[in-house]
């Protein structure tokens, strides 16, 4: 191979991998509606019962009927994972028994998940999606991905990535949905 060629090898590959990057962890900001998904937002939330890894009781969506609830997928490798956690934590302390999260594993194993939990500090279910079913019927684009549920059950918007300033908006989007 020619080191002209070569080299555009190279910059080919680096370019897609740069560009590859934000959506693998961290994805675009805040509310989102791609073709992949967009049927889901307006629509009826896919139903799944998972055991917390801590232990308890299975939970889905369903089993918080008549609050809102943020089905959340991430990952334990995820850095911005890290960030969102805390601030779920926090939107619970604010809404008092209104709101409800599910944070959906998509690890390929449950390795590491009750020390991702133990680390962010939070209280909400963890529950890992074994085969990644689960996400196959919510399509989630990245990690972490957010589905706003509401009240009566249909998904209000969906959340790609996570930044710190978002908190104040998923505050807001929660509020007018109680």
């Amino acid at each position: 191979m020619s080191r002209t060629l070569a080299r555009r090898v190279v910059v080919r590959a680096a370019l897609g991998a740069t560009l590859a990057l934000p959506l693998a962890c961290g994805g675009p900001r805040g509310p989102m509606n791609s073709p992949e998904n967009g049927e889901t937002v307006g629509a009826q939330a896919p139903d799944f019962s998972l055991a917390p890894v801590a232990g308890g009781a299975p939970v889905g969506p369903a089993a918080f009927l008549g609050k809102v609830v943020i089905v959340d997928f991430w990952a334990t490798w995820c850095g911005p994972c890290r960030q969102s956690f805390p601030a779920y934590q926090r939107l619970l302390g604010k809404f008092d028994g209104k709101l409800a999260v599910i944070g959906v594993s998509v690890d390929e194993a449950p390795d590491g998940i009750a020390k991702f939990k133990s680390e962010t500090g939070v209280s909400f279910p963890l529950v890992w999606d074994q085969g990644q079913t689960v996400a196959a019927s919510y399509k989630p684009g990245t990690m972490p991905t957010a589905f706003i549920i509401d009240r009566g059950g249909i998904v209000h918007s969906i959340h790609q990535g996570f930044h710190a300033h978002e908190e104040a908006s998923l505050e807001q989007e929660i509020r007018s949905l109680l």
